[in-house]
């Protein structure tokens, strides 16, 4: 199987062009990189800028004052270390190495005003992305969920804010190959737009073929990843790729930063699907009986750990 990640422009997939193409990598890959989205490097620059600034000179109190009590919610600030994918996804015990800003529709809490605005714009912008990269998979695979697409794309969203910082060397691919373990995202879609690392070092890889590929940063270009959701909706006819955030060997720390911004195109909680089709396309799921809802779904996998300042 060929193992390049394609690249499509959003303007041929809705004139209808390149179909065929774009149907098998639905149904083979579930990854591809995404061009005249609307999302350019410029809106990511500046939702980047009031984040990672936040993060480096916010005090203790101001990230305290925007951080969530609920550890299923979420929202505003999560520290370095806070929460860990791969006890989620039962591939051990070991933290994310990044520290997070979250927001959705509703219950957001801001830093200061400059950062409510940029990031209201920003997700507004994403948020009108992903629904058209989603009424593409669902036109191309011939689906019409219940309700009607419109009804389904027009959802709970969530965006994600990540910068991985250098890793120390006992977080290195020697120690613990992950900054984030193997998963796949509970969402219909979700878009990526990425920073690559200054010292050229490819952190992102998603599993293509049955090994994990680089996924680099291209310049104005949104990465894509179909979720379980599209799976299920769809009836098994688009894939959901595992993906994880590689760590850097010890000799290339340095330069290693970068940052990521990840919305998730996520369906109304009230979403049912089929256990048995679930289990059937290889989802870890512990629910019992026929069907369950979304909200069942992703109640059971938020985990959160206490911070290495906390321990």
């Amino acid at each position: 199987m060929d193992t390049t990640v394609p690249t499509f422009s959003l303007t041929d997939l809705q004139q209808d062009r390149r179909q065929e193409e774009f149907r098998a990598c639905l149904a083979e890959k579930g990854v591809f990189y995404l061009t005249d989205s609307g999302l350019s490097d410029t809106d990511q620059k500046s939702a980047k800028d009031v984040a990672v600034d936040f993060f480096e000179h916010g005090t203790e109190a101001e990230k305290r004052a925007v951080t969530s009590a609920v550890p299923t919610l979420r929202r505003g600030f999560t520290g370095l270390e806070s929460e860990s994918t791969a006890k989620i996804t039962n591939n051990g015990t070991y933290t994310d190495y990044s520290m997070c800003y979250s927001m959705g529709t509703s219950d957001n809490v801001f830093p200061s005003e400059t950062f409510e605005r940029v990031w209201t714009d920003y997700f507004d912008r994403m948020y009108d992305a992903s629904r058209e990269v989603a009424r593409q998979v669902l036109k191309t695979t011939g689906t019409v969920p219940e309700g009607g697409t419109e009804s389904f794309v027009n959802c709970e969203p969530l965006l994600r804010f990540r910068y991985f910082p250098e890793v120390p060397e006992d977080r290195s691919a020697e120690e613990v190959p992950s900054r984030m373990a193997p998963h796949y995202d509970l969402s219909t879609v979700t878009l990526i737009q990425q920073t690559p690392c200054p010292n050229g070092f490819v952190s992102l890889q998603c599993e293509v073929g049955g090994a994990f590929v680089d996924l680099p940063a291209v310049p104005d270009a949104v990465l894509v990843f179909c979720g379980a959701v599209a799976t299920l909706v769809t009836g098994g006819r688009v894939k959901a790729p595992r993906h994880h955030v590689a760590a850097p060997g010890r000799d290339l720390i340095a330069g290693s930063g970068r940052t990521s911004s990840v919305f998730f195109l996520r369906p109304d909680p009230d979403f049912a699907f089929s256990v048995p089709l679930a289990r059937e396309c290889g989802f870890d799921i512990g629910l019992e009986g026929e069907t369950a809802t979304f909200r069942d779904w992703i109640g059971g996998n938020y985990v959160n750990i206490r911070t290495k300042s906390e321990a």
